[in-house]
């Protein structure tokens, strides 16, 4: 008796794990698929990639394919202890070689692993569901506020196809849109899978977003800041008035509450107060500044004992 190390087959160590060892799979099958694949050999390939992922996509199978070939060599003859199969359960009654070949059988023999997410090569034949794809897409954050309409290009399976997507008013960084059947295209008559877009914010140096929650900063001048004021300020809803309370200092934040990104639940909108001094670009200017310097006491340094 020959054996196959079904490790090699599917291109993973030993000490894989059950994730890593569907992942190889999918990726091989699809690879050497006789509907899809140019290699001459791709339908015995095939055969092979499934033959080795019903034994280790199996707990049971798998361990015990480990407990038999600890130490052998693919291709290497053996012969199978003759109490071996005893600890296993793969059929009342069998010998140790009935027990050994159920272990190695293909796809749809004994207790197979037919099924709609990964496939079968039973009567019904094989079919696999198409892999999903995960993208990005860029917005302005105006689009999350109303709404917008993207187009994009991508690559599912072997053709290229241009979508309208639809971006839905209240989106936030790092949501996914999902648009079903957009996917990779199955196999076997197997359904194709879903693409899954994330949403990202074009950098927009007047805002920072967290969440739902957007934060804008203020220029306000000396005055309005000293004095208070009702200034109108652009936001990505809209203009608003705001009232700037008397003795604002610059880092001062305004809360306009549920005036963020529209979400289920809507962010708020934070003003940050920036206060701008004009320039002394003017004698007139400098004569101002010069009269603040007599006349007020103003150590702007002294909260550090300077």
């Amino acid at each position: 008796m020959e054996y196959k190390d079904y490790y090699q087959t599917l291109g993973v160590e030993r000490t894989a794990s059950a994730d890593d060892i569907k992942k190889a799979y999918r990726k091989l099958v699809r690879q050497y698929h006789p509907d899809v694949s140019k290699h001459k050999d791709a339908t015995e390939k095939t055969k092979e990639i499934n033959e080795a992922y019903e034994v280790l996509g199996d707990a049971e199978k798998r361990a015990a394919y480990d407990a038999l070939g600890q130490g052998r060599r693919h291709g290497q003859d053996f012969q199978p202890p003759p109490d071996w199969g005893q600890q296993y359960d793969f059929g009342g009654g069998a010998s140790a070689e009935d027990i050994f070949a159920d272990l190695f059988a293909h796809m749809g023999r004994g207790r197979g692993r037919g099924g709609a997410g990964m496939g079968g090569m039973g009567g019904g034949g094989f079919q696999m569901r198409g892999e999903d794809i995960h993208a990005a897409i860029s917005i302005d954050l105006r689009d999350a506020y109303q709404g917008a309409t993207r187009t994009i290009s991508l690559r599912a399976g072997q053709q290229e196809k241009t979508l309208s997507v639809n971006i839905p008013k209240g989106v936030t960084p790092g949501q996914q849109l999902r648009l079903a059947g957009q996917g990779h295209p199955g196999m076997g008559g197997g359904g194709p899978g879903d693409l899954f877009l994330e949403i990202q914010f074009n950098p927009d140096a007047r805002y920072r977003v967290e969440g739902a929650s957007v934060y804008q900063n203020v220029p306000v001048a000396p005055w309005e800041a000293a004095l208070g004021a009702s200034i109108s300020v652009p936001t990505p809803s809209g203009a608003v008035e705001v009232s700037v309370p008397p003795g604002s200092q610059s880092g001062r934040k305004l809360r306009l509450k549920g005036r963020g990104i529209p979400s289920s639940q809507p962010g708020d909108l934070y003003l940050i107060l920036d206060v701008v001094l004009p320039p002394a670009t003017s004698d007139r200017a400098r004569a101002l500044y010069e009269q603040m310097a007599r006349e007020l006491a103003f150590n702007p340094r002294e909260r550090i004992g300077a």
